[in-house]
């Protein structure tokens, strides 16, 4: 059976979107370099060529390709099953795909839909959309898995786990979702060999290229209102790891195959469990990589003792979410981040010699411009290598979404205006949207002054 998987175009004039692989699906200005691995994707590939099926994969995105060469691919491939992973902010362009491949390939090949949509798992989805055969909720590697085999062996669709599907009589069924896959150990490593790997980039701290992109776990157990991904694609706040053993094998396959000269960990959060991180650490040291690497981590699960062993096995870089520089924005937004504590770990992570990236957003409930401003005095006295302003965006699914339901906060409901950049959909009881944007703006003015002050005094 032949299963076609993409991740297809996705781009405005001047922009191009970011799907697959990212937590925060979002429009890029052209000229940039950032291109995430579409980790579940090439997961999936790998599950399905190792039980017999035929699959070929195609990132349009990061391939930079348009829409009649993706559509192409898939015509001259003949498959049999077509599986695209979509995203709430991509939605409307999901469904013109949808509509478009309908249309080349006729009634007999299955169309199926999985990734970061809340809609996903409810019965209005698939039954207002009779273009589209299934959809899956949540992590869908193994699921996906399931469902072509029942497909390729005729037999029940009810025990795929998160599967909407429609019965004899048209009828929409929604599937349990089950439990997730317990150990990672069991996934195979991701089909790299179907992608173009040369173009997949984010290096954290100017790490060399090229650099790979790999996970050593999947969820995290915190509950920020703003991040929809834990929700959706795990269902809540489990955590699940990798072997050190299995971890380190896979890098040294790739740099043996792809020349990788850097590696990037680019877990929900890397840094959970300080056994399992000085164990992975001595595993590296072990197997004499001599490569710089980074991570995405949580400042509050640092120590000296931690930081000092990462940096002993080549930590470069890191990135920390920091989010507010008002400890009560971040208390409601139940970050669970103590500011105190991150500028303690921030104060060793410097020391050290490890340089950082800190994440920061506007817009949170309850922000004010004192809040705002805050924030800003926060960022440049954090003094970080780099940074990242945004704008606080509600994908559906995420407590904050709801909230801002509720306080009648949302602005759009329109997916195309999610990109937590250059639009605001959101407003607080003190600001406005375009506050919001104006506060973003002088943000990245007062940052772009320090940056410049900083290399007048080196």
């Amino acid at each position: 059976m032949k299963v076609f998987l993409g991740n297809a175009p996705w781009r405005k004039p001047g922009f191009y979107g970011v799907r697959a692989g990212s937590r925060w699906p979002h429009f890029e200005a052209d000229g940039c370099s950032y291109m995430p691995f579409p980790f579940f994707l090439a997961y999936a590939t790998s599950l399905l060529r190792d039980d017999g099926f035929t699959p070929f994969l195609v990132d349009a995105v990061a391939e930079d390709i348009e829409d009649e060469t993706f559509f192409e691919r898939i015509v001259s491939f003949g498959p049999d099953i077509i599986f695209f992973e979509i995203s709430s902010a991509s939605l409307n362009t999901d469904l013109r795909v949808l509509h478009h491949v309908r249309k080349l390939m006729g009634k007999d090949v299955k169309i199926i839909f999985g990734g970061a949509h809340q809609d996903l798992g409810n019965s209005e989805f698939l039954s207002e959309k009779p273009e589209l055969d299934f959809a899956l909720g949540g992590e869908y590697e193994f699921p996906l898995l399931s469902l072509l085999q029942a497909i390729r062996d005729q037999t029940s669709l009810e025990k795929v786990p998160g599967l909407a599907w429609r019965d004899e009589r048209g009828g929409v069924r929604i599937n349990s979702r089950g439990t997730l896959h317990a150990n990672l150990d069991d996934f195979p490593w991701p089909a790299r060999d179907m992608l173009p790997m040369a173009r997949y980039n984010d290096r954290p701290g100017g790490i060399p290229a090229p650099s790979l992109q790999i996970l050593a776990s999947r969820g995290c157990p915190f509950g920020c209102v703003f991040c929809a991904w834990p929700q959706l694609m795990y269902g809540g706040s489990s955590y699940r790891t990798r072997s050190s053993k299995d971890i380190v094998d896979e890098i040294e396959s790739c740099v043996k195959t792809y020349g990788s000269r850097s590696f990037y960990f680019d877990d929900d959060t890397f840094n959970v469990g300080k056994t399992r991180i000085m164990d992975l650490c001595r595993e590296i040291k072990s197997r004499k990589l001599n490569l710089p690497w980074a991570i995405m981590a949580r400042a509050d699960q640092m120590d000296r003792e931690l930081l000092e062993t990462l940096k002993d096995a080549g930590l470069h870089a890191l990135k920390y979410g920091v989010e507010s520089g008002a400890q009560e924005i971040l208390d409601g937004a139940c970050k669970g981040l103590d500011l105190e504590k991150v500028g303690e770990t921030i104060k060793i992570t410097r020391e050290l010699g490890i340089q950082y990236h800190l994440t920061f957003m506007f817009g949170l409930p309850g922000e004010t411009e004192e809040t705002a401003r805050e924030t800003m005095a926060l960022a440049l006295d954090l003094d970080p290598d780099s940074l990242q302003f945004s704008i606080a965006t509600p994908f559906p699914g995420s407590r904050f979404y709801d909230m801002l339901l509720k306080s009648g906060h949302l602005l759009s409901t329109n997916p195309d205006e999610y990109d937590g950049y250059h639009n605001a959909v959101v407003r607080t009881e003190a600001l406005s949207h375009t506050d919001l944007l104006s506060l973003r703006n002088e943000a990245e003015n007062l940052w772009k002054e320090h940056c410049r002050q900083r290399r007048a005094r080196e």
